[in-house]
């Protein structure tokens, strides 16, 4: 299996460019220079960029040069702290894995699919000559497993035209269900030596999602102590949560919940790798503001743990606010401890 150099020990910039109100005031002043020189500080390697197309793309297409150049600034501050920066693509014209952005159609309308192959040839274009310190990541979070042909097709296409102006620039990709590792074993096999299959892990989502509104049936009063047996894990989920994945079968019921989970729940991903002889990345994962910082600390030591072990590249989610923020001050204390975890017990 690959080894995502550079890209092991990462953050999230989720909000800047993303997920936004895509205000002059939201670009200008979200996120500046020195809060890179901080993540640089912290001891990490690399950041993950979400752009929506909304940043380069007006609703017609035509492109927003202001919007190209903002991303082209990151790229450089980046160069400038000796961090790398994954682009990802987390919204593009017609689709979104957030219902409520009201975007539709990707996966079934041809014109859409090539206004999302033509904007991945743009910014190759632009910015393909950085390619010793940045990776290109196709879309953020395909939701349905009914598109995971449709998307194998899409991708696959988007891939060879990117080759034709940038040849070896590393590409990221994940799959259905939102990038889960399940996900995984149904992509195709990477085209060439410079794809890397991404995922995204927030489980068990009753602990990294505890009291979030946006979860359907999830009571936003409710706790989940991360030292909880299989069994109050399993219960509570069943409870709290109208849809989940997380599975807690071959776990004796009365065990407390550990390290032992994430490496049954990534051992599928880590085969699919080692017999395709690609790197496998996780993209996001973390835990919501409102869960005990302590505890925070003891899910990122579990998760890091099992990561490190099979060199598994990450960035949690994400630097500031949107739930998640690490520099908010909900971790206190406890923020140099996920930072040990996150950065690889350096």
């Amino acid at each position: 299996m690959k080894i995502f150099n550079g890209y092991m020990h990462g953050i999230n910039l989720g909000g800047w460019f993303s997920q936004c109100d895509y205000s002059k005031e939201r670009y200008d002043h979200f996120i500046k220079e020195e809060d890179l020189a901080q993540i640089k500080r912290w001891g990490l390697d690399h950041v993950r960029l979400p752009v929506d197309y909304n940043l380069v793309e007006e609703k017609d297409g035509t492109y927003i040069e202001e919007g190209f150049a903002r991303i082209e600034q990151v790229i450089l501050w980046c160069k400038a702290h000796g961090l790398n920066m994954v682009l990802d693509l987390h919204k593009t014209f017609g689709y979104s894995f957030d219902d409520g952005e009201a975007e539709s159609g990707f996966f079934e309308n041809a014109a859409y699919q090539e206004r999302f192959c033509r904007l991945w040839e743009e910014f190759a274009r632009r910015f393909g000559k950085y390619e010793s310190l940045l990776a290109f990541e196709l879309l953020n979070e395909v939701t349905d497993k009914e598109y995971a042909d449709t998307w194998n097709d899409i991708s696959d296409r988007c891939i060879r035209r990117i080759r034709a102006i940038a040849p070896t620039i590393t590409i990221l990709i994940g799959g259905y269900f939102n990038n889960s590792i399940e996900a995984l074993k149904d992509l195709r096999p990477p085209q060439d030596e410079h794809i890397v299959y991404n995922f995204h892990c927030y489980e068990p989502l009753i602990f990294t999602h505890q009291g979030a509104y946006w979860v359907n049936g999830m009571d936003t009063s409710f706790r989940m102590p991360y030292d909880s047996t299989y069994r109050e894990y399993a219960e509570m989920a069943a409870r709290e949560i109208d849809h989940y994945y997380s599975s807690f079968d071959g776990f004796a019921p009365d065990e407390p919940f550990g390290p032992a989970f994430f490496e049954q729940l990534i051992a599928e991903a880590v085969s699919v790798a080692e017999e395709r002889d690609v790197a496998l990345y996780c993209g996001e994962f973390g835990v919501i503001d409102l869960a005990n910082a302590e505890d925070t600390a003891k899910w990122y030591r579990a998760i890091c743990g099992v990561l490190d072990r099979y060199h598994i590249g990450r960035a949690a989610w994400t630097y500031k606010e949107m739930d998640f923020g690490f520099i908010d001050g909900h971790l206190g204390s406890s923020l140099e401890e996920v930072l040990f975890a996150l950065r690889g017990q350096k």
